[in-house]
């Protein structure tokens, strides 16, 4: 039996395939460049693309169970709607989604609507999944490293509400672990969604703060400025794109990331040890710098 994983070579995708191999698992990685590809041995490699129909029937041959993540891409939903078509198709009748945490609240945001749209489809497509809910990815951070260590700011506007930040290896191993038990299930399992969230709700103060102790100097957070966000981000990225970051950091604002009741402690017991912590992540990058 085989397990697919799509963005196999994007940081949560890779975080699944190596931890479904270090599980044993029948692994098969969809990417789109194999000369991109580094996969652990035994990792079966197919190109493709969720926008290619051929390539995904070819890709889904013979696979058990789905793993479907989808990039923030303008044709988002377009892809994620073709590849749960093609899996029905298919035959696979045990999937997991990467979503996102309150997809069905900040409707607004256009990635987090499309993941949304997504989640109704397999409900009422009555497909068998489980649909993971990711918060904001801490790891995402390392691309500011440089204004963080350069500028003494922390200039992601997230807000006084707070964010309970995940780390993707947190991300990936619960997403294996998920894989696996519906794969090894003799009967498909009903649909189910488990909130992905680290271990600290963290404010734009709170995060500077963990800046300061990692790095020994004051780091500060300058506040909640979202149109210079969006301008600042149109330097290396469509303006799409610019925009939906904005609409995600406005209801960063307003409403936070903040866990149900009983998230941390559920996804704790699943991994059998503590989550991975926002100050991990600033010591490592402050100790490289």
């Amino acid at each position: 039996m085989t397990i697919l994983v799509t963005g196999a070579t994007g940081n949560v995708g890779g975080q699944v395939v190596e931890q479904l191999v270090k599980r044993g698992a029948d692994v098969r990685a969809l990417v789109r460049d194999p000369s991109k590809a580094n996969f652990p041995a035994g990792v079966e490699i197919v190109q493709g693309d969720l926008l290619d129909v051929d390539s995904l029937r070819k890709a889904f041959a013979g696979v058990s169970t789905l793993f479907l993540l989808n990039a923030v891409v303008a044709d988002e939903y377009t892809q994620a709607v073709i590849a749960l078509n093609i899996a029905r198709e298919a035959g696979i009748e045990r999937i997991v989604y990467l979503s996102v945490i309150h997809s069905d609240r900040f409707v607004n945001v256009p990635h987090f609507a499309g993941k949304y749209g997504v989640e109704r489809m397999i409900e009422h497509m009555g497909l068998n999944a489980t649909i993971l809910r990711p918060a904001y990815f801490m790891d995402n951070d390392h691309t500011i490293k440089d204004v963080i260590t350069r500028y003494g700011i922390y200039p992601m506007p997230v807000g006084s509400k707070g964010l309970a930040m995940i780390d993707t290896r947190d991300v990936g191993e619960v997403a294996a672990i998920e894989l696996l038990r519906r794969e090894q299930s003799s009967v498909p399992l009903p649909m189910e969604r488990i909130n992905l969230v680290g271990p600290d709700t963290l404010t734009g103060t709170d995060i500077a703060a963990l800046w300061t102790q990692a790095l020994g100097r004051p780091i500060t957070y300058p506040g909640e400025d979202t149109a210079a966000f969006e301008q600042n981000l149109r330097q290396f990225m469509p303006n799409w794109m610019a925009y939906d970051m904005r609409m995600m950091s406005e209801r960063f604002i307003t409403d936070g990331m903040i866990p149900e009741r009983g998230d941390v402690e559920r996804l704790t017991e699943m991994l059998g040890r503590p989550l991975h912590a926002y100050g991990e992540l600033a010591a490592q990058i402050a100790a490289s710098v």
